[in-house]
């Protein structure tokens, strides 16, 4: 049984098709069973920040999501206008051209400006998109965000070929040590899912199946 499985989860609405309604839904089941974070597109920062106002849970939204394509200029504007949103937490997409091309200075100074532009004031996870990734690349990309000062790393989109997996947290975990928070998020579904996940390093289940995770355990410990 996994302690406290509440706190690890971030609880997520990003189709593009998700209405105020699917949004206030989220909120009101994070505040029900005091999730970690409720996880939006940046157009939604203000509206849910408002809901979850006076709660613990934390507004966390995106950054040049889901290719990771934008400019830095772009990411570091989206940044600095989510915080002044609300957002308390941002998951910003990585340069993966960049990265297959092995262009790692431009990885970096894209997610040290996305660090700069949070300023303290959000907690900056990074997503590696590990499903476009080659072993090697997975390791030096966590390398590259934990050099560039990001508090977290994370696995996945859930917007491209694959999510997170068993052995992708592991390597994570092994390749940012045990200070950096590592994120599982993709295909996360049940709570054996997230139990594997927890067990092999992670800190943080991205999912939109929050309720479905604690509702699904018996006895009190998961919440």
């Amino acid at each position: 049984m996994i302690e406290n499985l509440k706190s690890y989860i971030d609880h997520t609405v990003l189709k593009p098709e998700s209405t105020d309604l699917d949004i206030q839904q989220a909120c009101l089941d994070a505040k029900k069973y005091n999730f970690k974070a409720v996880c939006i597109n940046p157009t939604w920062v203000s509206y849910v920040s408002d809901l979850l106002k006076g709660t613990a849970v934390n507004t966390c939204t995106v950054i040049g999501f889901p290719l990771g394509a934008n400019t830095t200029a772009t990411k570091v504007n989206e940044t600095k206008q989510a915080i002044k949103d609300g957002a308390d937490e941002v998951d910003m997409v990585i340069n993966i051209g960049a990265m297959k091309s092995e262009d790692f200075s431009l990885v970096h100074d894209d997610i040290r400006a996305v660090v700069t532009a949070a300023d303290k004031k959000a907690i900056v996870k990074v997503i590696i998109e590990t499903s476009l990734l080659s072993h090697n690349e997975k390791i030096r990309a966590c390398e590259i965000a934990k050099r560039a000062g990001a508090d977290f790393v994370k696995t996945s989109t859930g917007f491209s070929t694959g999510g997170a997996t068993v052995e992708d947290i592991k390597l994570m975990r092994t390749a940012v040590g045990p200070e950096m928070g590592v994120k599982a998020s993709g295909g996360v579904r049940t709570y054996e899912d997230a139990k594997r996940m927890i067990e092999a390093g992670a800190t943080r289940i991205g999912t939109s199946n929050g309720v479905a995770l604690l509702e699904g355990v018996e006895g009190s410990n998961a919440y």
